[in-house]
């Protein structure tokens, strides 16, 4: 099944690329490898304000970090032209805005890392990761995530 397959029957539209926020661009391709900027979580096209452990409980976090998986496969998408070519997740890394004593990072970043080992497969999809928990995101965002991807 192709990615776009796998897409559609999970009902997924992938986004357009959002205008960066500041000074930078959205993805650099260099060789085989694309990293993608980090891109925070948004809900009903607002940022996706909050912070974990405070107002925001880890299943909610873990459905934001989903949201930003889906938005990172948009700006893919663009990088690549198709998401076919993408022969692997390489690396995600996770800020997640939270109050001192949440210790569940790992838990909201599960979002994105099931949803890509969903979309890619178990191989394909699986990556090295970093979780971090920082006191803030700009914007207020709860998550933001970046992402480095192989291509064939």
């Amino acid at each position: 099944m192709s990615v776009y397959d796998k897409l559609s029957s999970l009902g997924i539209t992938l986004p357009p690329v959002a205008a960066p926020a500041a000074a930078y661009v959205p993805f650099v391709r260099t060789g085989n490898l694309v990293f993608l900027s980090g891109h925070i979580a948004r809900k009903d096209g607002k940022v996706w304000a909050g912070q974990l452990g405070a107002n925001i409980g880890t299943e909610e976090g873990k459905q934001a970090a989903r949201a930003i998986a889906i938005d990172l496969l948009g700006t893919l998408h663009a990088a690549v032209g198709d998401l076919n070519k993408v022969t692997r997740i390489v690396k995600v890394m996770s800020l997640v805005n939270s109050v001192g004593t949440f210790t569940e990072q790992h838990l909201v970043t599960n979002g994105a890392s099931e949803f890509f080992a969903e979309v890619f497969g178990p191989e394909k999809g699986a990556h090295a990761r970093s979780a971090f928990g920082v006191a803030q995101i700009p914007m207020g965002a709860c998550v933001e995530i970046e992402l480095i991807a192989e291509v064939g």
